[in-house]
């Protein structure tokens, strides 16, 4: 039997948006489906949905806004916006925001299908690759959760990140001041302080292989050897 996957559509034109519940819902989708952006962060935080559909137009909180602040918590959910702008300056701000796809009305619901499939086939591509073996740990950056036989350990947001980027860069030094300007937006003193204790986490979570170290390049940065 295929899978049900759950779908967000915040949609605040109930006939607009019941149209488009049915045609997915003959598809195999289960759509939740809500009038307003403040319902819909809500509904995103309780039922963690595959993919969101978001109309930009709402009341009590738009689309673009409510798309920045998920995009605080997860930078992999697929997006796309739906909207009766054709300016090119609000499609631009759609991807800046982290939108992935942008779909202006009227559209056909076979349009809108194709590019949820479309979404959801490169998404599952890019979690796959994001399961990575280090030495005798398994990292699945997607779900921020480090495995070791049969334990799991859950990660937080910048701790998954840190990790990913010097596992991508194993072997080599990753340049402490790039990493602080990405992951912390700074590469100050505080900064480079909450950095260290971050290291110091990762290597407590990592210490049952003693094949893997993460080495302090004294100037530089930190190498993650393994």
């Amino acid at each position: 039997m295929a899978e049900i996957i759950e779908i967000l559509l915040a949609e605040d034109e109930p006939s607009l948006g019941q149209i488009i519940k049915e045609s997915l819902e003959t598809r195999n989708f289960k759509v939740h489906h809500v009038l307003n952006g403040e319902e819909a962060y809500q509904v995103y935080k309780k039922v963690v949905p595959k993919l969101l559909v978001l109309d930009v137009m709402m009341p009590k909180k738009d689309g673009f806004n409510l798309a920045k602040e998920i995009r605080e918590e997860d930078d992999k959910i697929p997006i796309i916006f739906l909207t009766a702008k054709s300016q090119t300056q609000d499609v631009v701000e759609g991807f800046t925001i982290g939108g992935n796809d942008y779909l202006k009305k009227p559209f056909s619901m076979e349009e809108l299908i194709v590019r949820i499939n479309n979404l959801l086939h490169r998404s599952t591509i890019q979690q796959n690759a994001d399961i990575i073996t280090i030495g005798e740990y398994t990292f699945d950056f997607t779900k921020q959760e480090l495995f070791f036989n049969d334990e799991t350990q859950k990660l937080t947001h910048r701790e998954a990140h840190l990790l990913f980027h010097l596992i991508k860069n194993k072997n080599t030094v990753l340049d402490r001041s790039v990493i602080l300007k990405k992951l912390w937006g700074d590469d100050d003193f505080f900064s480079g302080r909450s950095m260290d204790v971050f290291i110091t986490k990762l290597r407590k979570k990592l210490k049952k292989d003693d094949t893997i170290q993460i080495i302090n390049v004294r100037g530089y940065g930190y190498k993650l050897v393994c």
